[in-house]
């Protein structure tokens, strides 16, 4: 990556294990796709004072900025009440990496166009 990740929490307290996920998440995703110039992840809480990352009913929103060559992909990810902050980082990283291997098909053409299909 030609630019460092950043990891950025609001509304919950930083944590080196939730930071290693993200990081072990972008590694992955750099694996799909080596030029990949920047990526910026934020994680927030809608409950303001939560000290506790399992604590339970509290939804996370984790937001991916993905910046490759010639386009930017974003993901925006809610979770349930139900999941942890873990959880919402999984579901968030799919979906990234569906958008990535999208990305990567179409920038290789191996996307058959709708019109073609028939």
């Amino acid at each position: 990556m030609q630019n460092p990740l950043q990891i950025t929490f609001h509304g919950i307290d930083h944590s080196e294990a939730v930071e290693n996920r993200v990081r072990e998440k972008v590694a992955k995703l750099e694996q799909f796709f080596d030029r990949i110039t920047s990526c910026r992840v934020a994680i927030e809480s809608d409950h303001k004072n939560s000290s506790n990352l399992h604590h339970k009913g509290n939804s996370y929103l984790v937001r991916i900025d993905l910046n490759v060559p010639g386009s930017e992909l974003v993901v925006k990810r809610e979770s349930d009440e139900h999941e942890d902050v873990y959880a919402a980082l999984k579901g968030a990283f799919q979906a990234m990496e569906r958008q990535l291997k999208e990305y990567v098909a179409r920038s290789r053409g191996d996307v058959k166009s709708r019109a073609n299909a028939s």
